[in-house]
């Protein structure tokens, strides 16, 4: 689960845009990004999509009685374009058992910490509360606990003195945007898969799934 706003959501589509783009994934994976679906009329992505030609969909929390019946509805509108992979980044939903059952090995999610440390929102606060020296973003399957499923990949910045929760947080997004695109074309690609609860890798160098950005001198 993500902490990201609106206006930061959209940056992290247009990062995976991007890496689509330059590396060829059509040409070279056979993968496109299908369609975007919020359940936020406001999100950034929204009008990325749009902007580019992609499909761009709204499904409002608020028509539904039911965290249940909502997931039924998502899921739905999902399937109508067969996704290889579903990803989930700014989404601010806890979703049900049955929908991660459903995308099981093909459903991954962007989480502002180094987990399992720092689950849920306001992570960055919680980090500089701990005093932690170093923090980051991790890539992981999603499981039915929240924050908690396998994990894919990492990346890891410095805490300098004296930052705050904005200059933090701004530090963990730029490696967001480096490591989930990294991971999404791995995936379609068929170099990391979860097989029985297990994240396995083939041919996936270790500097792919574990970034670390350079210490502050």
């Amino acid at each position: 689960m993500s902490t990201d706003k609106p206006r930061r959501l959209g940056r992290g589509l247009e990062a995976l845009l991007a890496a689509a783009k330059s590396e060829q994934w059509e040409d070279t994976i056979g993968a496109r990004v299908a369609a975007v679906i919020s359940n936020c009329a406001g999100a950034g992505g929204l009008a990325i999509a749009q902007a580019v030609g992609l499909p761009a969909r709204v499904l409002a929390q608020a028509q539904f009685a039911t965290r249940a019946a909502f997931d039924t509805a998502l899921a739905a509108l999902i399937d109508e374009y067969d996704p290889a992979l579903v990803v989930l980044a700014g989404f601010m939903r806890v979703l049900t058992g049955a929908f991660v059952d459903r995308y099981g090995g093909r459903l991954i999610n962007i989480h502002p910490s180094l987990l399992p440390s720092f689950r849920g929102l306001a992570t960055h606060q919680a980090a500089l509360a701990a005093g932690v020296r170093v923090h980051g973003a991790t890539v992981h399957f999603v499981g039915r606990e929240v924050d908690g499923g396998p994990i894919i990949a990492q990346a890891a910045v410095p805490v300098a003195p004296g930052d705050t929760e904005g200059t933090l947080a701004a530090r963990v997004l730029a490696q967001e945007h480096r490591l989930l695109p990294r991971c999404v074309r791995l995936l379609l690609a068929g170099r990391i898969r979860l097989v029985a609860g297990h994240v396995e890798y083939d041919g996936v160098a270790a500097a792919d799934i574990a970034l670390l950005e350079p210490m502050i001198q």
